[in-house]
């Protein structure tokens, strides 16, 4: 053998060596890693379709509001960013757009371009809401004007299935901001709700070739939808939520990729460098507080456990409850996740800390999605904590506006949190039906809350229909093959006695979550209890009724800082402040109004170890005796549900030794 034969023999033998090492190396990483599948989990409950469940009582009246308010009204409210820009059809963008009218306050200039798919956002999540809540309550009017704007979405997806908001000459080419996958999650999940209503396979048919466009512009796992060369952006990071998109599109054909490429997506947002609190090294991190964008953060957190959902890795598993074990110390008294804007590395406060609305529907949306797959009712009661009292205490009691932040101690609403008005252009604490001045997000979601909330009442396991959420409802729907109507007669949370009448003529379990503050009940008929569910097992006939009863008690409770705070069953109480109105804008359209409030005498008090009573003749309104913080004397309190408050003090500090 020649010398150049030797050294070929003796360089392809390296070669060898160095491919057979590179790929033990690469087996090794995938076998290690958090994003390898290896067993897709089965969800405990199954979710009903939004047109089986329907609200009744305060909660029907409550959607009637929004809809005859800002829900029903916010595209004449703010036609420039709704109407006027066909974002979605004939005004897609292109690299020659350079600015666009989205609301906002700020300085012109090339900043601006990052913000170019803001109205998707505005847009979709509104409409997202508003159909939903013309759903629930049948409105035949406002079916017929959301008919026509099916009808013009559907006209504008291409033939290769796009349907989104760039035009060919930027569509999935991004190196930087952009609202690709976002503004495609917030107009498909309003799509499937209007499947659920329709059941028309045109629409499915076009929801699934959208989704087949992403899989075929972003393959799983040999792309990066995720890619930013620099680290803080919006849109992109809100892209993931269209996990919400795929595991639905699962639940509905039981197709495995749709639920697998929300594991590619997971991966791909964990990957990259981004100032994200949810990515998986980063939640892995017991020395990381959470600090992005606070909705960024409460959303995440349905993408993470789908991912473990689809891989039934144990890693993700131990994510995912280090990310829930740090929302924990991001929780208010009211259930709220505190992000005003971002949640910055600090840990929840009454007093220092706020939370935008948007925040609020996310975190329950997220909280809902963990009870569907664990059947733990523990997130049902954290779902019911934030709908029945940040949701509440963030909206107008009786002006149709809500908060763009909010805290839990709120003894201004001016502008800047409690009084702090340094910042001349800060509106956020305030209240509007739009919130123009700062982004028209919160508004919308305050319009999708209360829907997400009633299609989650009621859910499926097995054999057994589970009233998971509380409140006055009627479901009809199909259990066993069996037609099945119950109606829930009740004023919860306000009152705590409920009747469920069944009509249905098959044998099936109806399962009744026990609330977690419930220590005392009684049932009417005979039941077992089972992981925190009051089960009644029977061969229903005809109409029958079963009546629970479910005894609150005044509880003292603590927050995360050691305050001490009240809750009477499911209902925070705050002490209320008689304020100082100030209406700052009339809209064109009669009844709307922004507000601002300021305390007309401030008090604010010490917690001083004295009982909370009832006021007689009044279940909702309590008396108990603190200490006036600054004259240091005891006075005679009286305390409400947090819900029924604009100023407010929820929390209450022990006194100073």
């Amino acid at each position: 053998m020649s010398t150049i034969d030797k050294m070929k023999k003796s360089f392809f033998l390296v070669l060898t060596i160095l491919a057979v090492t590179g790929c033990t190396n690469r087996n090794s990483v995938k076998t290690n890693s958090p994003f390898n599948k290896i067993e897709a989990i089965e969800e405990k409950y199954q979710p009903l379709p939004l047109t089986e469940v329907k609200p009744q009582g305060w909660i029907n009246e409550q959607i009637r509001k929004n809809l005859d308010g800002f829900v029903g009204r916010l595209d004449t409210l703010v036609p420039q960013l709704i109407r006027d820009d066909k974002i979605y059809g004939e005004s897609r963008l292109t690299k020659k757009v350079k600015n666009k009218e989205v609301g906002a306050l700020g300085d012109a200039g090339d900043w601006q371009v990052q913000f170019l798919w803001w109205n998707s956002e505005t847009q979709s999540n509104w409409r997202d809401g508003y159909l939903r809540s013309a759903i629930l309550l049948n409105d035949k009017q406002h079916l017929s004007n959301l008919q026509k704007y099916v009808d013009y979405i559907l006209s504008t997806q291409d033939k290769d299935g796009y349907l989104g908001i760039y035009d060919k000459d930027l569509r999935y080419r991004f190196d930087n901001e952009n609202g690709e996958l976002w503004a495609k999650a917030t107009l498909l999940r309003g799509l499937l709700a209007w499947y659920e209503q329709t059941k028309d396979q045109k629409i499915l048919s076009a929801i699934e070739r959208a989704a087949q466009n992403v899989i075929d512009n972003y393959p799983a796992f040999h792309s990066h939808p995720f890619y930013s060369k620099q680290p803080n952006v919006g849109g992109t990071s809100h892209g993931l939520m269209i996990t919400d998109v795929f595991e639905n599109l699962f639940r509905i054909t039981g197709k495995e990729t749709y639920r697998e490429y929300c594991l590619f997506l997971y991966q791909d947002f964990s990957e990259q460098e981004l100032n994200e609190s949810a990515q998986y090294k980063k939640l892995m991190n017991d020395t990381l507080l959470l600090s992005s964008h606070g909705v960024h953060v409460y959303e995440h957190l349905r993408s993470v456990a789908a991912a473990y959902y689809a891989s039934g890795n144990p890693q993700l598993k131990i994510a995912l409850d280090k990310f829930l074990n740090k929302i924990n110390d991001e929780t208010t008294a009211s259930g709220a996740g505190v992000g005003d804007e971002w949640i910055g590395g600090k840990k929840a406060d009454a007093t220092k800390r706020g939370y935008e609305y948007c925040s609020l529907q996310e975190l329950m949306h997220s909280y809902l999605e963990l009870l569907l797959k664990t059947g733990n009712n523990a997130f049902a009661d954290q779902a019911e904590t934030i709908f029945f009292n940040a949701a509440q205490g963030a909206r107008h009691p009786s002006e149709s506006c809500i908060a763009y932040l909010k805290s839990d101690n709120s003894y201004y609403m001016t502008g800047g949190l409690n009084g702090d008005n340094s910042n001349k252009k800060q509106t956020r604490y305030t209240y509007s039906p739009v919130h123009q001045e700062a982004a028209v997000c919160c508004v919308p979601n305050a319009g999708r809350i209360a829907p997400y909330y009633v299609q989650h009442m009621w859910m499926k396991h097995n054999q057994s229909l589970v009233a998971s959420l509380l409140g006055p409802c009627v479901v009809t729907t199909t259990v066993n093959s069996h037609r099945v109507t119950i109606t829930e007669k009740t004023n919860y949370p306000f009152e705590n006695t409920i009747e469920f009448v069944v009509s249905a003529d098959s044998e099936f379990d109806l399962k009744i979550r026990k609330p977690g503050w419930v220590t005392k009940f009684s049932v009417d008929t005979e039941y077992i209890e089972e992981d925190g569910y009051v089960v009644i097992r029977k061969n229903w006939k005809g109409s029958q009724s079963v009546k629970i009863n479910f005894i609150p008690e005044i509880v003292e409770r603590k927050d995360i800082n050691h305050e001490n705070y009240f809750t009477y069953g499911a209902l925070v109480l705050a002490s209320p402040l008689a304020a100082r109105e100030e209406k700052t804008k009339t809209f064109a359209i009669p009844g709307f109004y922004n507000f601002k409030y300021s305390p007309k005498h401030l008090k604010t008090y010490w917690y001083a170890g004295y009982p909370v009573v009832a006021v007689q003749n009044n279940p909702l309104i309590f008396k108990t005796i603190l200490l006036n913080d600054s004259t240091h004397q005891k006075e005679t309190v009286e305390l409400v549900p947090m819900g029924n408050t604009i100023l407010r003090q929820v929390t209450f500090k022990d006194p100073p030794h």
